[in-house]
This record gives structure tokens, sequence and C-alpha cells, in this order.
């Protein structure tokens, strides 16, 4: 496990990809107050925006909904992916399993490695905007979407659970990302897969048509993480999306392991 980790948060892409997680949500910061209006926005997005006026913790918020389309899948995808096909291209797939630990703990390892990254690069983004935030704009007693005003500790406990929820979403991504990599042995296809995947849930997810079939699409829950910043919480949509997350990765994980335990490997 050890070795695993240095490998994947030692290793130079993956620093730089941190790195530039973390920019995001300092751009945005920066934008925002830039263009800031005056006398109160108003049109699409201006909700979020006054309450970001009010206080800096929204920032938080804007900057994980914004980075959940694409970013935060794009982070995840790209270690997950490599993980097992970029082994596999390198040709140093064969010695790993050579080591009598066998091929379920090195799957077990791998997935833990991923969560682990998935976990760092989620809150990197909700530590540098509550930063930025805090920097940026005022600071002071929470006023939630649903008009309630709860107090700044309280505000950082739902930030702290929306921070989770979402980490939750990305081990999900992970576990599917996991599942490719054992069916190829080119970790640039694998992330592509992966990302051609989450693209396409996303974008029937906007289709009234296939609204039948939304709730089972891996991308559906992602946001609903907004019922924590409602009085009271929608905790069974909650609960809906946790459920979709542990599914997902339950069922990806199997498959990543039915794959891995059954297949010649000969890279």
């Amino acid at each position: 496990m050890r070795n695993e980790l240095r490998l994947i948060f030692f290793r130079r892409r993956n620093q730089l990809l941190l790195l530039a997680v973390a920019l995001f949500p300092l751009l945005i910061g920066i934008g925002l107050k830039v263009a800031a209006p005056q006398g109160g926005a108003t049109g699409p997005g201006a909700t979020f925006f006054n309450q970001l006026a009010g206080n800096g913790v929204f920032l938080t918020f804007i900057a994980l909904t914004l980075l959940l389309i694409l970013v935060l899948p794009v982070a995840v995808a790209i270690v997950s992916g490599d993980s097992v096909a970029g082994e596999a291209g390198y040709g140093t797939l064969r010695y790993l399993l050579a080591v009598p630990a066998g091929r379920t703990r090195l799957l077990i390892v791998k997935y833990l490695a991923i969560v682990a990254w998935a976990v760092a690069v989620t809150f990197t983004v909700s530590v540098v905007a509550l930063l930025t935030g805090v920097s940026l704009f005022p600071v002071g007693p929470v006023t939630l979407l649903s008009g309630t005003t709860v107090s700044l500790a309280a505000g950082l406990v739902r930030v702290l659970f929306v921070t989770l929820y979402i980490c939750a979403a990305m081990a999900a991504v992970g576990a599917i990302g996991l599942a490719v990599s054992t069916f190829t042995e080119h970790a640039i296809g694998a992330i592509a897969a992966i990302m051609i995947l989450v693209v396409v849930s996303e974008v029937v997810d906007q289709i009234p048509q296939f609204g039948t079939v939304a709730p089972y699409l891996p991308t559906h829950w992602w946001d609903m993480f907004d019922s924590l910043l409602r009085t009271p919480v929608d905790t069974v949509t909650m609960w809906h999306g946790l459920t979709s997350f542990a599914v997902y990765g339950v069922l990806c994980c199997l498959i990543a392991w039915a794959r891995f335990t059954s297949g010649d490997v000969t890279s």
C-alpha cells in the first residue's frame, strides 16, 4: 500500500495534475471577485453568486459544482485508468504478480490507493476554495439555499459533508476506472473510455426522454449534495445517491476482480 501511494502521489504527472486542480478554485474565486456586479446579481446562477457575495464559504460549493462536471472525474480517471493498464503497458505487471501476495490483494491495494487519490483531489478543491473564499469575500453566518441562516461552524460542517459526499461519488468513478483498466494494456485507452462513459452519462441525464433510466446513471446523483444546503436536509435523496455510488463501486470492483483473477497476464 505504501508503495502504491508513493507511486501515485510522487509521480510528477500526478503532482502537476493536483496542482492544476488546486488552481481552478483559486481562479474561480478571483474571477467572481473581479466580475462582482454592483447591487446583486440577476439571471442564471444569481442565487449561488448572491450567496457568495454574502459569505465566502459558498465558494466551496460553487467550485465543487463546477469542477464536478469534468475536472474531478478527469483527475480520478487518469489515475484509475492507469492503475492496471499502465502496469501492463510498462511491462511491470508480471513482476508485481510474481510477489506472493495474490491478485485479489493487489487489486484491493490498487483500489484503496485510487480512493485515497480521489479523497485528496476532492479535499484539495474544498480547502483551496474555502481559503480563497475567506480571503476574498465576507465571512459570517451562512444563509442556506432554503433561506435559513446557520452559524459559521454549522456551515463548515455542511462543507465537510458535501466534500465527503463528492468523495463517495469519485470513489465510484475510481471503481469504474479500475474495471475498465483490467480490460486493456493501454492506459490512454482506458482513460478515454472512462471519460466517454462519464460524458455520455451526463448528456443522457439531461435528456427528458431518458428520464426513466436517469436515476440509474452513474452521474445522476452527483450534484444532489445541494440537499445539504437546505433545511430540512433531504436525507432520502442523499441516501439514494450514496446507495448508487456503493452499488457502482461494488459491481465494478467485482467486474475488475473477475477479469483480473481469471485472465492471463502476458505483460
